[in-house]
C-alpha cells in the first residue's frame, strides 16, 4: 500500500498553528501567499498575530528583523524564489549581519511548482542561504519532518531558513523511533558499496532507488540529510569510510547546494569519489511537477539509471 502523501507547505501551516497555542510569541508574516504558503492555517486560529505585508517580500523581511528586535519569534513565509531571491539583501544585512531571531520559511522550492514555471522554481535559494554567515538552512524530507523542523527552528535562537515544497510527497518518518536534531543527519538505509546522501523530497525516491539497485546486488546506503547547514560531518565521513562512495540527490542545483555540502565536508577530510545527482546549470520550465521531475532525472528511476552509469563509467576508481 503507498504511503500517505502531504505537502510539506500544509505541514508547516498546521505547526505554526499548534506551535502559536503555547508561544505568544511567535508572530507570522506573509506576502500575500496565505493561502499558497498556509499561514492561513495559522492566521484562522490567531487573527491578531498575522501579518500580511503584501507582494513586498523585502519589506517583509524588515518588519520581521524588528519584531525579532523586539522579542518576538517570527516566520516570514513566501515562495522560496522571493524569500531567498527577492528578499536576499534584507536577509543578509537586516537579519544575518545582527544575527536575530528571524525564521524565513520559504514554500514552492525546486521544480515541483511546476507549472508555474523556471521564474518561480528556485533551484539556488539553498546555495545563496549557505553563504550567509550563522544561517540554519533546512530541508525536510516529509510531513513528519516538516513539523519537527518548525518546531526546532522556534527553539533555536538564531536565523533559520526552512524550505518546503509545493507538491504531496510519502510521509516516512512515521516511526517511533524518529528524533529530529538539528544539525545531525539521519541514516535509513544501511549500505556497503555506496551511500546515497539526500535531502528534502528526494528523499523517499532514493529509497525506492537503493531497493531496485539491491536486486542486482548493489548495496546502497541511504541518509537523509535534513539539515543542510551545519551538517553532519562526522556521519557524513563515516559512511564516505564505510562505503568509498557516495552520491548526492537533491531538487537544487548542483552548484552550491547539498551535494557542494558533502564535497566541501568530505573533500577535506576524507576524499572520496562523489557524484552529485541534481538540476544541472539549467533553468527549469513549465510542466506537471512529477512529469519534470522524470524529465530531470529526479524520480526513483531517475536516480538508479544515473547512479548505474555512474558506477560502471569508472568516474568512481
Amino acid at each position: 500500500m503507498e504511503n500517505k502523501k502531504i505537502a510539506t507547505r500544509e505541514s508547516y501551516g498546521n505547526a505554526l498553528a499548534e506551535l502559536g497555542k503555547t508561544h505568544e510569541n511567535l508572530v507570522v508574516l506573509d506576502a500575500d501567499l496565505a493561502e499558497a504558503t498556509k499561514t492561513a492555517i495559522f492566521r484562522g486560529v490567531f487573527p491578531e498575530r498575522h501579518i500580511d505585508c503584501g507582494i513586498a517580500e523585502c519589506n517583509m523581511i524588515g518588519i520581521a528583523a524588528g519584531l525579532a528586535a523586539s522579542g518576538k519569534v517570527p516566520f516570514a513565509s513566501s515562495f522560496a524564489m522571493f524569500a531567498a531571491g527577492r528578499a536576499f539583501e534584507q536577509v543578509r544585512n537586516s537579519v544575518g549581519y545582527p544575527h536575530l531571531n528571524v525564521k524565513i520559511a520559504a514554500t514552492h522550492a525546486g521544480i515541483s511548482v511546476g507549472e508555474d514555471g523556471a521564474t518561480h522554481q528556485c533551484n539556488e535559494d539553498i546555495a545563496l542561504m549557505r553563504t550567509i554567515p550563522g544561517m540554519t538552512v533546512i530541508c525536510p524530507s516529509d510531513d513528519v519532518e516538516a513539523k519537527a523542523a518548525v518546531k526546532a527552528a522556534y527553539e533555536h535562537d538564531g536565523p533559520v531558513y526552512l524550505r518546503f515544497g509545493r507538491l504531496p510527497v510519502p510521509v516516512i518518518n512515521d516511526t517511533d523511533d524518529y528524533h529530529f536534531e538539528l544539525g545531525k543527519g539521519i541514516t535509513l538505509r544501511e549500505g556497503t558499496d555506496l551511500t546515497i546522501v539526500s535531502t528534502g523530497l528526494c528523499v523517499p525516491a532514493c529509497l525506492d532507488a537503493a531497493r531496485a539497485l539491491e536486486r542486482d546486488g548493489i548495496s546502497a546506503g541511504v541518509i537523509n540529510i535534513h539539515t543542510i547547514k551545519p551538517i553532519d560531518e562526522e556521519l557524513l565521513i563515516q559512511a564516505a569510510k564505510r562505503t568509498g562512495k557516495v552520491v548526492t540527490v537533491e531538487e537544487h542545483s548542483v552548484i552550491g547546494g547539498l551535494g557542494s555540502a558533502v564535497a566541501d565536508v568530505l573533500s577535506e577530510n576524507y576524499p572520496v569519489p562523489v557524484h552529485k545527482i541534481g538540476i544541472r546549470d539549467v533553468f527549469g520550465e513549465s510542466g506537471p511537477a512529477q512529469e519534470l521531475l522524470k524529465k530531470y532525472g529526479l524520480d526513483a528511476e531517475g536516480i538508479e539509471v544515473k547512479i548505474r552509469i555512474w558506477l560502471s563509467s569508472g568516474d568512481n576508481l
